[in-house]
């Protein structure tokens, strides 16, 4: 049992690793664009050469799972962490950035893909639902410390009151790219992952039949099906949506509004995560008195209001409304992907493949904005998330999953809930 609850520990570790490490890119931007002088256009790449990768690998890293298991696959996966952020930090480049970014990104899918199934084998099918909410904080945690990690290295490195850890970075990062330390860190928290996942002993996971991939028939089958289609670009706008905002913000406020990309920038980056993590306990609380396609409607109107004020607000405006648009879309994957899933009846396995395909989404959508940019400015250029949004609202009129969520209608049924 002790062996379980470990296995359970590394499994949320692994969570908030993959947040860490995918959610830093946003409060980098504005250093990126002038360290190698980039254009907003080409800036949009760097988180296409990230999120691409999701579309390319998580219907294959199923495969992988099922034919190898696992541990291979996680090795696999943060050995490919490992040599995407080494690379970047020894070569900084645009061209080697889109390599780097992209080899860690395809690492990242495999890793989405293998950790649910183990979640579920390792902490048992009864406690399933509980912790994967415990991953969800894990994940909040890591997108609301990164950002300030950014902002520690780049304020302490080569700075004659630096601590132990700047100090040791300091010799292997230019005076002008500090902000490049960050991928020694994640080259040296992706080996620490190797060494502890190579000496621990995974249990069996037997795949659902639900669980599985079959690219053949359920795949066919899948593919003809409008609702799937529809679903998948919801997952694809809500993605694209979180990351247009997330990977603009710091340059938003840089260019608009003059504030520092590693003091403000990062904060807000920061709040803006914190504040979906804890949308998310919120919502867990929602879709227990209210139908979930009624959530996903208030939601996204809040969402839709925050952001038109944080673009055409103030500073200060700017400042608050940003983090609550992240508050407002944290609902916004449980309930897509819920809605989805209870809108077939069977392939579910097959058919998460084909919804985590549409995280291709958070790849796009910047892409967009920034060549949008290029042309309007970013300000005019960030309201093509009105696009998504939009998107994202009108599942929560169209949907009709075969099976609606559980609400409680009664005070008695809230007794009989907690007991």
């Amino acid at each position: 049992m002790k062996k379980k609850y470990f296995i359970v520990l590394l499994i949320l570790l692994i969570f908030f690793v993959i947040s860490f490490l995918t959610n830093i890119l946003g409060p980098i931007i504005p250093d990126i664009i002038d360290s190698f002088e980039l254009s907003l256009g080409l800036a949009g790449f760097l988180p296409f050469s990230f999120f691409v990768a999701y579309g390319v690998m998580s219907i294959p890293s199923g495969l992988l799972v099922e034919k190898y298991h696992e541990k291979k696959v996680l090795l696999l996966a943060f050995s490919m962490a490992f040599f995407g952020a080494l690379l970047f930090a020894i070569l900084p480049s645009f061209v080697v950035a889109l390599l780097s970014l992209f080899i860690i990104g395809v690492g990242m899918a495999m890793l989405q893909v293998v950790i649910n199934p183990l979640l579920r084998t390792a902490g048992g099918e009864e406690h399933f639902a509980f912790n994967s909410v415990l991953g969800q904080l894990a994940f909040g945690a890591a997108s609301f410390l990164s950002p300030n990690l950014y902002s520690f290295l780049v304020q302490n490195i080569h700075h004659e009151n630096a601590s132990a850890l700047t100090n040791l970075l300091s010799p292997l990062v230019p005076e002008s790219l500090k902000w490049v330390s960050l991928y020694w860190v994640f080259a040296a928290i992706a080996l620490l992952m190797i060494l502890i996942i190579l000496f621990v002993r995974f249990p069996k996971v037997k795949l659902k039949a639900d669980e599985k991939m079959n690219i053949k028939e359920a795949f066919n089958d899948l593919i003809s099906n409008q609702s799937v289609w529809l679903y998948f670009l919801g997952v694809f706008c809500y993605v694209g949506t979180e990351q247009g905002i997330a990977n603009w913000i710091s340059k938003f406020l840089q260019t608009y509004h003059q504030l520092d990309p590693a003091v403000e920038g990062a904060r807000t980056i920061s709040y803006f995560w914190g504040l979906l993590t804890i949308g998310c306990l919120l919502g867990l609380v929602l879709l227990k008195i209210v139908n979930s396609k009624k959530v996903l409607v208030y939601f996204t109107s809040g969402a839709i209001l925050c952001l038109l004020i944080a673009l055409f607000g103030t500073t200060q405006m700017a400042l608050i409304a940003f983090p609550l648009t992240g508050f407002f879309a944290s609902v916004m994957w449980s309930i897509i992907f819920s809605l989805a899933l209870n809108s077939v009846p069977k392939h579910h396995g097959t058919f998460s493949g084909i919804l985590c395909s549409g995280i291709i989404g958070g790849a796009i959508v910047p892409l967009i904005i920034g060549g949008i940019a290029e042309l309007i400015g970013l300000q005019l250029a960030m309201l093509f998330l009105l696009i998504t949004l939009g998107y994202v609202l009108s599942i929560g009129i169209w949907a009709r999953p075969l099976v609606n969520n559980a609400t409680i209608t009664k005070i008695k049924d809230l007794f009989q809930t907690a007991t």
